[in-house]
């Protein structure tokens, strides 16, 4: 235990305390899983496992409410595992460290899990409570969300009862999440020719770092550098004025993370390579000073290494450098209905190489599908011309605010009540499952709620400790108050 265990509410800061202990990145969610079972064996509830992983827990009204339709509780089991390169952390078996930051929870050099770890303990004090009053209840447990939304797409037909779901992932203090953006990712590949590294060469190294990173559905808007993008754009500068050939690049972590670094290596001409190095400085010096307000701890390296046997030819450099370069990234539209919402956004989220070939994702973003299917051609297009095959998955829909939610009434005169300030109601850009579950059960009414968390799926992640306390006094009002 540590001092996270000692916050209030404590029932569900315990849970929270524990759950940063136990490994959970996407696709690795059974000791999650593990424990969720076992919480709901303690509390004598009846549960179902689906064939993708999921748990659905169902807890029996409290006396007297025995009439209530049934809610649904819902958040995700995964986190994303994202660290700074210098933190010697294994996430598939070291515990996350927590840390008090003024009025905020982060870790030590990784992500906290907060998403949606303290939406996962909420609903595990939830279960537990023997005080709370309540209709009757399924709380819905899912699997990586973070990669893909697999496991609300593989939800099993008859695992829900309930038409009206509460989701725990938002991120903002006094907010009712109603509508979020759909999404699909690009993997792009592009083959590559090898050939002996040219005699009388030298290698250079180069990686991009110290980037802020974070959310690509939640902080886009912010104009935070893209690792890849910048390292790319150096290196394309460059190959106008000089000859020199790809050995490797990567750069990335996750799809739905802005990348933080990136690293390269480049065989010159050894009487070019110190005009070579110099040039590569100078394009990073310029993208330090463009970014210095946004990411003002960017950082670059710039050195000799040894020389690889083999490179990549100078066709396969070109083709490289050129479709990373010319792959929009960002925000492509803001929205012309809501006033601050990002629209249409795009996300070069890795880059490496694979079986002789040079991988390529891309996380795109949209509140409107046909903007969508417009940017994922954009994206087509340019993989076309550089000579890339293209794979583009059907991705997951958008989900369309309701504004007569009977829900959404529930919880603006709940919060009105207990914290006396009126909540904001809007939509995100960020993905949320939501939008699966809400075409598996046709009629389903749904809001999503949740504290203040920052950065996330960035090692500056953090949540604010007071305001769980509140989103949890609101929610279990919530519960009391429905019919």
């Amino acid at each position: 235990m540590t001092f996270v265990a000692d916050f209030e509410p404590k029932s569900l800061w315990r849970h929270f305390d524990h759950i940063l202990t136990i490994p959970r990145g996407s696709k690795k969610e059974q000791a999650m899983r593990e424990y969720v079972i076992q919480v709901t064996k303690r509390s004598g509830l009846d549960y179902q496992v689906d064939d993708t992983g999921n748990v659905v827990v169902r807890k029996p009204p409290s006396s007297g409410r025995e009439q209530v339709a049934v809610t649904i509780l819902q958040g995700h089991m995964d986190m994303v595992n994202e660290k700074n390169s210098d933190v010697d952390h294994d996430f598939d078996k070291d515990p996350i460290k927590p840390r008090r930051d003024g009025e905020y929870l982060k870790a030590t050099g990784t992500t906290l899990g907060s998403d949606n770890g303290i939406g996962i303990a909420t609903m595990l004090a939830i279960m537990e409570a023997k005080d709370l009053e309540h209709g009757p209840l399924e709380l819905l447990f899912t699997v990586d969300e973070e990669t893909g939304m697999t496991g609300a797409s593989g939800l099993a037909g008859n695992m829900l009862e309930g038409r009206r779901l509460i989701n725990t992932d938002s991120e903002e203090e006094g907010v009712l999440t109603i509508g979020c953006a759909g999404g699909v990712d690009s993997r792009l590949y592009l083959s590559i020719a090898g050939i002996e590294a040219p005699p009388a060469s030298k290698a250079l190294s180069i990686a991009v770092r110290g980037l802020r990173g974070g959310h690509s559905g939640v902080d886009i808007h912010l104009q935070r550098g893209n690792a890849i993008k910048l390292l790319v754009r150096a290196l394309f500068a460059v190959s106008l004025e000089h000859r020199f050939l790809l050995a490797e690049i990567k750069g990335g972590s996750a799809h739905n993370a802005i990348p933080r670094e990136a690293s390269a290596k480049v065989v010159v001409p050894a009487n070019e390579s110190a005009a070579i190095r110099s040039s590569i400085e100078k394009e990073l010096r310029a993208a330090q000073n463009e970014w210095r307000t946004v990411d003002p701890k960017l950082d670059y390296q710039v050195q000799h290494s040894g020389v690889p046997q083999q490179v990549w030819d100078e066709a396969t450099t070109g083709r490289a450098l050129g479709l990373i370069n010319a792959l929009p990234h960002g925000v492509i539209m803001m929205s012309n209905d809501i006033e601050g919402l990002v629209e249409t956004s795009t996300n070069v989220a890795l880059v490496g190489v694979e079986d002789e070939q040079l991988s390529v994702l891309i996380s795109s973003r949209s509140s409107v599908m046909t903007a969508l299917g417009a940017l994922c051609q954009r994206i087509r297009a340019a993989a076309q011309l550089a000579g890339a095959r293209v794979e583009q998955g059907d991705g997951y829909p958008s989900w369309q605010p309701n504004i007569d939610s009977e829900l959404l009434g529930v919880f603006q005169r709940t919060h009105e009540k207990v914290l006396g300030s009126n909540p904001r109601i809007g939509a995100i850009h960020a993905g949320l499952e939501c939008s699966i579950i809400a075409e598996k059960y046709p009629g389903m009414d749904m809001i999503s709620f949740g504290p203040q968390i920052e950065f996330p799926h960035s090692p500056d992640e953090r949540v604010k400790v007071e305001s769980v306390e509140k989103f949890y006094r609101v929610l279990t009002a919530v519960l009391e108050e429905l019919p």
